[in-house]
């Protein structure tokens, strides 16, 4: 029997929105929220590159990405102890607008571990698995690829707030057959008050700079800002490929994500 996954796939996407709300209502004493000084869980993203954030045991996250030619993109993940985290996620283009929407090929998995805890002297170190990229799905990959295999540190400092920096490595495993060059990212985010986190991202991109992949060569300059609204729920603004590295997709593209972060 053939399985259709692109309709499967909206079935899940659906599933996962009703399941978002029903939790969400269920639980909003135990809001959590990752932007600002005030946050009491890590974050997990800069833009398309993981941090070594986890999710605690009994926490979990429903995020939604809104993004060009009216794509989403739905995040379901749940800390099953306080060093791993699994989530599943699905998106699709055209979802919101008018005429038919458009699957992406395969759901998403992610899978972290948190193998080392943060030290004074030490960062966090965090290993993992993810298939879910960012944009649309474009012939057999994402516009911006998934993670896959990687490998992340992050620090934390306290300077007027808090200031983390993030350094990484990844290999798109299910993405490498135009580009199979393992990449290297880092980041930084900084907390303004107690509501507020910005971030910049720097990814190499070189598992995405050869004929006939989509990157120039100049790697992926993203930037975000993210503010804790209330009730868990945090509103993030995103700037990606400020570098204009793409070789036929526009230069700055602009995409929203919300996140509500509970625990069971």
């Amino acid at each position: 029997m053939k399985i259709d996954m692109k309709k499967n796939g909206i079935l899940l996407l659906s599933a996962l929105l009703i399941a978002s709300l029903i939790f969400t209502e269920s639980s909003s004493l135990y809001a959590q929220t990752s932007a600002g000084s005030s946050a009491t869980t890590e974050a997990r993203y800069l833009y398309n590159m993981p941090t070594a954030g986890v999710l605690k045991r009994g926490t979990y996250a429903i995020e939604g990405w809104a993004h060009s030619e009216g794509g989403t993109i739905l995040l379901a993940s749940v800390g099953l102890s306080n060093r791993f985290t699994f989530g599943i996620s699905y998106g699709a283009t055209n979802l919101i607008g008018s005429g038919n929407p458009k699957g992406n090929k395969y759901p998403g998995v992610m899978a972290r571990y948190r193998l080392l805890d943060e030290e004074i002297a030490f960062p966090a170190i965090t290993l993992g698995f993810e298939s879910q990229g960012r944009g649309n799905w474009i012939g057999n990959r994402y516009e911006r690829k998934a993670p896959g295999l990687f490998a992340v540190a992050s620090k934390n400092f306290e300077m007027l707030g808090f200031i983390t920096f993030h350094g990484g490595v990844s290999y798109s495993a299910l993405e490498r057959e135009d580009d199979a060059s393992p990449n290297f990212f880092f980041g930084v985010e900084k907390t303004i008050g107690q509501e507020i986190s910005i971030y910049g991202q720097f990814d190499a991109g070189l598992n995405d700079d050869t004929t006939p992949s989509f990157g120039n060569g100049r790697g992926f300059l993203d930037l975000g800002v993210r503010w804790f609204a209330g009730s868990g729920i945090t509103i993030e603004v995103n700037f990606s490929n400020v570098l204009d590295n793409y070789k036929n997709i526009g230069a700055i593209n602009r995409s929203i994500r919300l996140e509500y972060v509970g625990l069971f």
